[in-house]
């Protein structure tokens, strides 16, 4: 059990993209080395002054350079600490410290929030042995031993967290987006396989009929079945994984006509305006209508204040269909407690897929407003 779990830390990865610098790292690194001066200037007991000086430039890079080399710079930091050390010791007879080195900390915090795991691990071998050297060398109890470990290791563990909860959000966004992208393959299959099955049965029947046809005919009414049967089947079988075990749904997917439906299954009034031309949507797309809309009337029945009616007005502009669902609640800021719940990104998802936008947010008034805007053929028109 140990052993496996070392094994899978050792081999997690680096995290992918890491900021390089922003305008605070160049804000705490111009500050450290001129604080450090002045704390060399009104202490008399911070042991070799040049050291800190040195230590003081060290820990500035420290601050530029720890997200993009997060184990060379704990190396690098805690290596040239321990050395500094036993320089004051030599030539000033104490131990070097002083308050600014504190800054120290943000090390293991970066090495463990962007790091891969081999690179945490031999990083906490490295601030492990300058604990127990500056234990061995400057006892003053076991309180303050376990005082100073703690305060060591809560960057480490704090950094560890905030890496776990990223990831833990972004796997959980991914699922969201193979979740409507699932979805969408379902309606997908249920559309073309609609068609194929037509296509197979007047290929049937052209057979049947086609007795007294020449034979390049019927040779090709038999290509023609065969096609439209494998077809079907590779359709049904890539669905069928993409489902994960799910059974198979027979009913029909609702559609845009249906959106009037989702009054009846919300405690808040559903006001429902059609406009333009709305007769030559693809099936996705007349689809798509209708789950977002229920989407967006499901958030607002959830988050909205003091809301007294959702209305949903759905317009077709020329090649594209509009759709846009507000609630009259309460004006509010962005919900990012609603934004994480991930019904927005499946959303956006479907949009995208369809070659449409999504946009949702406060409106300038009151409530909230998502506006979609999708071509009525999809994304292959």
């Amino acid at each position: 059990m140990i052993v496996s779990t070392f094994r899978n830390i050792w081999a997690q990865p680096r995290v992918p993209d890491a900021p390089r610098r922003v305008w605070r790292d160049w804000v705490v690194a111009g500050a450290l080395v001129p604080a450090t001066v002045a704390e060399m200037v009104f202490r008399d007991d911070a042991g070799w002054k040049p050291g800190a000086i040195v230590i003081s430039f060290a820990l500035a890079m420290a601050v530029l350079w720890r997200r993009t080399y997060p184990l060379v710079t704990t190396v690098g930091v805690f290596v040239a600490i321990i050395g500094l050390d036993y320089v004051s010791r030599f030539f000033a007879g104490q131990p070097l410290e002083f308050f600014t080195s504190a800054i120290v900390l943000i090390v293991p915090y970066a090495l463990f929030r962007w790091g891969s795991g081999r690179g945490a691990i031999i990083g906490l071998g490295v601030m492990l042995s300058a604990f127990v050297h500056f234990s061995l060398v400057d006892w003053t109890g076991a309180g303050d031993a376990i005082g100073g470990l703690v305060v060591l290791l809560f960057p480490a563990a704090l950094g560890h967290i905030v890496r776990y909860q990223r990831q833990s959000q972004e796997q959980t966004l991914l699922e969201a987006k193979l979740r409507e992208r699932e979805q969408l393959a379902r309606e997908l299959h249920d559309t073309v396989a609609h068609h194929v099955s037509a296509i197979a049965i007047q290929a049937q029947a052209g057979q049947a009929v086609a007795g007294a046809r020449p034979d390049a005919a019927l040779e090709a009414l038999a290509v023609i079945e065969r096609e439209a049967s494998r077809t079907l089947a590779e359709m049904r079988t890539m669905v069928s994984a993409l489902r994960a075990g799910d059974e198979v749904a027979l009913a029909p997917q609702p559609v845009c006509s249906d959106i009037d439906r989702l009054a009846t299954s919300t405690t808040l009034p559903v006001l429902v305006e059609r406009s333009g031309d709305l007769a030559d949507l693809s099936p996705l797309v007349d689809r798509a209508l209708f789950r977002l809309a229920q989407e967006s009337i499901t958030n607002a029945t959830r988050h909205a204040r003091h809301a007294t009616t959702v209305t949903v007005r759905v317009q077709g502009e020329g090649e594209y269909v509009r759709l846009s669902v507000t609630d009259d609640g309460d004006a509010r800021s962005f919900d990012s407690t609603l934004h994480q719940g991930f019904g927005l990104v499946g959303m956006t998802e479907r949009a995208n897929l369809l070659g449409g936008t999504l946009h949702a947010g406060p409106d300038p008034r009151r409530g909230w407003t998502v506006q979609a805007v999708l071509p009525k053929r999809g994304a292959a028109s």
